[in-house]
């Protein structure tokens, strides 16, 4: 069987040192097209592909008439995009390619807010019974082994009595994520805790599961390094469905270090932290220990090749659903909403989705 052709719709950081190598690793795809801003952009893009580069086309705003989006859209041999633009212009492009019948691998978050995302998803539910097309939302953290062994552990473990996540580091202006415009003046809630933090709400969720959903929360939120606007830090108390309540703790903008999760169950302690998973069965001095380490990986090969494998097979990957990036989205925006109001209890909806 032929690979399904591809375009890469954007030419930053990301595609350039994610997007673009997961492609090229899938025997499933080959890229057709890059689309970007400007042409420079696109070619730049362009360079990583081995090869003949002729043979990909390159496609911008100033490239004149027949390069547009529009025009990739209209391309037979190009099946589905991979979409990592500016969060605020995401959703208009993910709707273009599904009214042309293209299936979407769009980047984390799902839209700047969840009012946002679920008119896309409404969108998406309308169009796709009509053109087929389908739409993944890339969050890799799904696809690193480490957390989904973790989950399995705590369950292991008994019921979720109470958890902690920690996840503090500094932003620094030389960082060359912080130097996107886009991100430097966001205009979306939370700047950097939405864009990255989404990562971790996934990985909460997917620790927890449906039985725990988070139920309510309140936080506090600040703004501790001034070139992090509008908040960098949170301090967060959930409450999960079935009564456990954890504490949510993170900073983008803090001189302190923490990357851990730590999940108490009613039989023992799981400490998740991506790549190693400490689990400890039994407490005081006839607990046992076992740690599990898996090669370090961004999850972004996996779920590339995931979303290709779905292509062909027509039947979405679970762990790529816009309702799972809705849940995550909504996990983030409610700490921030109750930051903005003083603390005030939040209650959500879309927990369920996991």
């Amino acid at each position: 069987m032929a690979p399904v052709g591809i375009a890469i719709i954007g030419g930053g950081i990301f595609v350039k040192e994610q997007h673009i190598p997961a492609a090229l690793a899938s025997p499933l795809l080959s890229i057709k097209a890059i689309w970007s801003r400007s042409l420079k952009t696109a070619e730049d893009a362009a360079k990583l592909i081995p090869g003949d580069a002729l043979s990909v086309e390159l496609y911008s705003s100033d490239s004149g008439e027949g390069k547009s989006y529009e025009d990739i859209l209209k391309r037979e041999d190009i099946v589905g995009v991979v979409l990592a633009l500016p969060i605020m212009d995401q959703p208009a492009y993910i709707e273009k390619a599904l009214a042309a019948g293209k299936h979407v691998l769009a980047e984390k978050p799902i839209a700047k807010d969840v009012a946002t995302a679920v008119k896309l998803i409404e969108y998406y539910k309308e169009v796709s019974a009509e053109t087929n097309a389908s739409l993944a939302i890339a969050e890799n953290f799904r696809f690193i082994q480490g957390w989904a062994y973790a989950a399995d552990e705590i369950k292991k473990l008994g019921k979720v009595t109470g958890f902690v996540v920690r996840l503090n580091w500094m932003m620094e202006m030389s960082n060359k994520y912080y130097n996107t415009p886009w991100r430097t003046k966001p205009e979306y809630q939370g700047g950097f805790l939405l864009d990255g933090g989404v990562h971790f709400t996934a990985a909460i969720r997917k620790l927890l599961g449906n039985e725990n959903a988070v139920d309510s929360l309140i936080a506090q939120t600040s703004l501790v390094s001034s070139h992090l606007p509008p908040v960098d830090s949170i301090n967060a108390v959930l409450k999960t469905k079935s009564g456990a309540v954890g504490s949510y703790i993170t900073s983008v903008g803090t001189t302190m270090e923490a990357f851990d999760c730590h999940v108490a169950c009613e039989q023992g302690v799981v400490k998740a932290e991506g790549s190693k998973v400490v689990t400890i069965r039994g407490f005081g001095k006839d607990a046992v220990t076992a740690e599990k380490v898996f090669e370090k990986t961004s999850g972004v090969k996996e779920e590339v090749h995931a979303w290709a494998e779905s292509i062909l097979s027509g039947v979405p990957n679970p762990a790529q659903t816009p309702e799972l990036a809705l849940g995550d989205l909504e996990l983030m925006e409610k700490m921030l909403t109750s930051g903005d109001q003083d603390g005030a209890r939040q209650k959500l909806q879309y927990q369920h989705f996991v």
